[in-house]
Formats: C-alpha cells, structure tokens, sequence
C-alpha cells in the first residue's frame, strides 16, 4: 500500500462527521486551515484568527498578496496532495492552487473544500459580486459577522467615491503589455471610478497597438509596475515605441498589483485611487 494511500485512508477516518462548506454558518468554525494559494490566502488571512490556520501558500508574503504583512510568521505548504493530507486540515481553502482536479481529490479524502469563487462584478446582491464572494468566504470560516463587517465598509467607501467625468478613457496596462476589457473585474473597476475602458474588445489581450498610434486614451492605469515580477521580454508590446509612448506622454494612475491580482474588496484600494488622481 503507498504512502498516499495510507495517508488518504488516515484523512478519511479523521474527517467523518466533518461539515461540508455549505453547511459552514451553522457548523463549528474550522481550526485546522490549509489555503493553497495566494487568492486563497486573502480570504484566509483576512477573516480567520491567526489561530485556526494550519498553513498558507509561499506566495501569502509577496509583494502581489494584499495580505502580505498578516502573513509573516504563519506555516507554509505547497500545493501538494501529501503536503496538504499530512498536516491533517479540517478545511482546504483554494481559488486555482493544487490543480483543477484538487477540489474533488480533498473531498474524497473526507477534507471539506472552500472555493474562492469567480467574481464578475463589483457590487450587487447576486452571486458573482465582490459582496457576495467575501460573505460566502467569511461565512465557510465560520466568521460571519466580520464579513458583514467588510461588506458595509467597502460599500460605504464605494459611495463616497467622486466619479471622473463621464466620456474619459482609461487602458488597464501591465508591465507585460497585457490589458482587457469587458466582462474582467478590471473593467468593472474602471466603470467603478467613471471611466471608459478603453479597451472595447472583451478578454486578456495584448495592448491594441495600432489602435494607439491614432487614439490615445485619456489616462493610463498602469498596474505591477511597482514589482519586479510580470515585467516585458525582449519581445514584450511594451517594448514597442506606442506604448512606451503612452507611459511618457499620457496620465498615468500607479496601481499597486496586488490591488488587482485577485477578485477581492480590496479592489476599492485601486477604485479611489482611480476616481481621485487628477481630480475629476
């Protein structure tokens, strides 16, 4: 019999009896926590005390993880099934990490799974808005009320944000020269502070360059470009003479990338700092 045979066996008898996420509200609040990645992570460091985590990922504490600072000093682990299996959670929580087939693989392990789910719009009360997602995490934490918490203050942040005036342009644009339009949550955050994407075309995309060297938009949000990761190749469109045009000559509104890296409430960080740069 293998290593992770006996180990699946072991989690499986360990776990009987042990709630389902949807069943999280009502159910003891897990203790043993393992995120697998770094999505996973905010979630975790966010709503959960510092004691029921068991492990986060090795990316909690980089300059992309928003919750970077909470991080410092907690267990890691790798997405690995006989890394995760070993340390005995009583609950998996993940957005990508260990692999599309992870989720189903813990759940046969009897080891309840908490999924960071898809986020598609900024504030509603269907499922798919950032509300919506930080509930259903606090709620599989067995933190509740502190979801209720961020709800009401990201909202009230929300509300106060003085749009910019209506018909200005703005290009998502990362170090890589990749941007998007409808459809993301990056577009979403755009309308949020009242600009137009520029970007028309829905999906990740390289930057339209032949578009740019007619049709400039009126400000640049320019996300990463304050980390030393996602930066161009030597074959990068950032390299291209009309885009590094646009970082020269039109407005640019730094984004700190780990305002974006993931669907979250700290999106508001990069709405504010898009509705009050330059005024509006």
């Amino acid at each position: 019999m293998s290593r992770l045979t006996i180990l699946l066996l072991l989690i499986g008898l360990a776990a009987c009896g042990v709630p389902t996420p949807s069943q999280a509200p009502e159910s003891p609040r897990p203790m043993r926590i393992v995120s697998l990645d770094y999505c996973a992570d905010q979630y975790v460091l966010k709503f959960a005390d510092r004691e029921q985590i068991l492990a986060i990922s090795p990316d909690a504490v980089k300059d992309f993880s928003y919750m970077r600072d909470e991080a410092v000093g907690l267990p890691t682990v790798r997405p690995v099934a006989e890394d995760v299996l070993i340390l005995k959670p009583d609950l998996v929580v993940r957005a990508y990490g260990g692999g599309p087939n992870a989720e189903a693989f813990f759940e046969r392990a009897g080891v309840p799974v908490l999924t960071v789910g898809w986020t598609s719009n900024v504030d509603s009360e269907e499922v798919g808005s950032i509300p919506s997602l930080v509930q259903h995490m606090a709620d599989g934490l067995g933190q509740s009320e502190k979801g209720r918490q961020v709800i009401s203050d990201f909202r009230s942040r929300l509300a106060q944000i003085r749009k910019r005036a209506d018909g200005e342009t703005a290009l998502y644009l990362t170090p890589a020269g990749v941007t998007t339009g409808p459809g993301a949550m990056v577009h979403e955050m755009l309308l949020a502070a009242g600009f137009e994407n520029f970007q028309d075309k829905p999906g990740w995309r390289s930057i339209p360059l032949e578009r740019l060297a007619y049709e400039q938009p009126d400000v640049i949000a320019a996300a990463f470009f304050d980390q030393l990761t996602n930066h161009p190749d030597s074959w990068s469109p950032m390299k291209h003479p009309v885009a590094e045009r646009q970082m020269q000559d039109q407005t640019v509104i730094p984004l700190k990338g780990a305002w974006t890296a993931c669907g979250g409430w700290f999106i508001i960080d990069a709405i504010e700092a898009l509705a009050e740069s330059g005024g509006a």
